[in-house]
């Protein structure tokens, strides 16, 4: 990474991400997942509304046969679908990373309908031959500092970013810390391919994690608690981790502190 060109807050995630990396901590969260054991398997699953019901990018993934190529893991699209549903029918600004062979492309302007504007990324420069009046092709390298504040200056704000590119972890580091500071409110960003050696970034977005649970709490009249927001925390939603998945979501609106009332009148003494 080049550090003169990070932010004070990456440069903070940065420092507590090589310092906690060094404890025990992940080890044993290693070890207990490998050893894992649970007495719940025989019970029924509980589905939610998203993913009880008709999933229509796996449907669309299904049935194509034929044509641009699309190469995606099975279990990405419920994830998809669960994050992204919001989006469909709106006007909505996408930039994916890994354009290949352009399925994809044609699968996200399927999926969210005529309204939305799709933005390519790729190293490769036959990839231009995928850009359409919905489809606008950008050539570089997902590394390269440079090109991002390029592709900032031409494209004044995103809604989704999928990152499906080199899946090197410096790749992805660079592009989630140019990148998911562009997004609208209540803006999902999405790393693909979290897996092998792009395990480091997922200790990277662990950093982020412990992040997002940084406190400052002071109590208030009636024993209210309140932790101010950091400026991370009032701009990001959630962070979510499935297999070879990692999915941010930003705030719909900023959040200026967390608040923690008590309600009720029958309350046990030792606390």
């Amino acid at each position: 990474m080049a550090k003169g060109k990070l932010s004070p807050f990456w440069h903070a995630v940065a420092a507590y991400l090589q310092a906690w990396t060094r404890t025990p901590t992940l080890a044993g969260a290693v070890r207990m997942a490998a050893g894992w054991s649970s007495s719940a398997t025989a019970r029924p699953a509980v589905q939610s509304s998203v993913t009880g019901s008709p999933n229509p990018l796996q449907k669309y993934f299904e049935a194509h046969v034929e044509g641009r190529g699309i190469w995606k893991w099975n279990h990405y699209f419920e994830a998809y679908h669960r994050h992204l549903n919001k989006f469909v029918g709106r006007e909505v600004h996408i930039l994916e990373i890994g354009v290949y062979s352009g399925g994809s492309l044609e699968m996200w302007k399927q999926y969210f309908g005529p309204q939305c504007k799709i933005y390519g990324v790729d190293i490769e420069p036959a990839c231009q031959a995928y850009a359409d009046e919905s489809v606008r092709i950008f050539i570089g390298d997902q590394a390269d500092r440079d090109f991002w504040k390029r592709v900032k200056q031409e494209v004044p704000f995103l809604d989704i970013v999928i990152d499906d590119g080199g899946h090197k972890p410096h790749q992805q580091i660079v592009s989630l810390e140019e990148m998911l500071p562009h997004l609208r409110p209540g803006g999902v960003y999405i790393c693909e391919d979290v897996q092998g050696s792009s395990q480091r970034f997922a200790d990277y977005v662990s950093g982020l994690v412990h992040s997002l649970n940084a406190t400052s709490i002071s109590k208030r009249v009636g024993a209210e608690l309140a932790s101010a927001a950091t400026p991370f925390q009032a701009a990001v939603h959630s962070i979510h981790s499935y297999p070879f998945l990692t999915v941010i979501e930003m705030t719909g609106a900023p959040v200026g502190e967390f608040v923690a009332p008590k309600h009720g009148t029958q309350w046990q003494p030792f606390l």
